[in-house]
């Protein structure tokens, strides 16, 4: 009965139940590390998947953006050309009128019909301007020479 004494004992109990919970969490860590390592292989290959696609539709995708952008300039350009060819054609259309052309020679070539009296009136202010806009090399030798007279007498500012 000794035996049947020491197996119902609180020691015995107590160390029983210590080896059974330290059996059950020695495989709770096998399986954990078990898990881990296949999870983490799982993720590395995921990781790596991930990679190769990102690399492989990088180039493609750029192609694609680029494309696209080049195509919005060239409908941009389109546009544009289509409104200048507009313009050509009113402004074609406004150069068959007889009433539009003499309105252009009036204003650009100065033309006046037979019996009126044409007048051109200078802004001295324009004409001031217009002459000290002028380089040397646009104009005559003699205004060069006659400046260089007059500049003469001046004092150096």
């Amino acid at each position: 009965m000794a035996g049947n004494r020491d197996r119902f004992s609180t020691a015995t109990r107590l160390r029983l139940l210590g080896e059974q919970t330290a059996a059950r969490v020695y495989r709770s860590q096998n399986r954990r590390q078990d898990r881990r390592s296949r999870l983490t292989g799982r993720a590395a290959f995921l990781a790596l998947v991930m990679c190769t696609l990102v690399v492989a539709l990088a180039y493609p995708t750029r192609q694609f953006v680029s494309q696209r952008n080049e195509i919005a300039e060239q409908e941009r350009l389109t546009r544009e050309a289509r409104q200048r060819v507009e313009e050509l054609r009113d402004e074609k259309a406004r150069l068959q009128d007889d009433a539009y052309i003499e309105r252009l020679a009036r204003e650009h070539l100065h033309y006046v019909m037979p019996g009126e009296t044409g007048y051109t009136m200078i802004d001295p202010d324009a004409a001031r301007k217009h002459q000290e806009g002028r380089d040397a090399t646009d104009r005559p030798w003699y205004s060069n020479v006659l400046d260089e007279v007059d500049n003469a007498d001046r004092p150096e500012r």
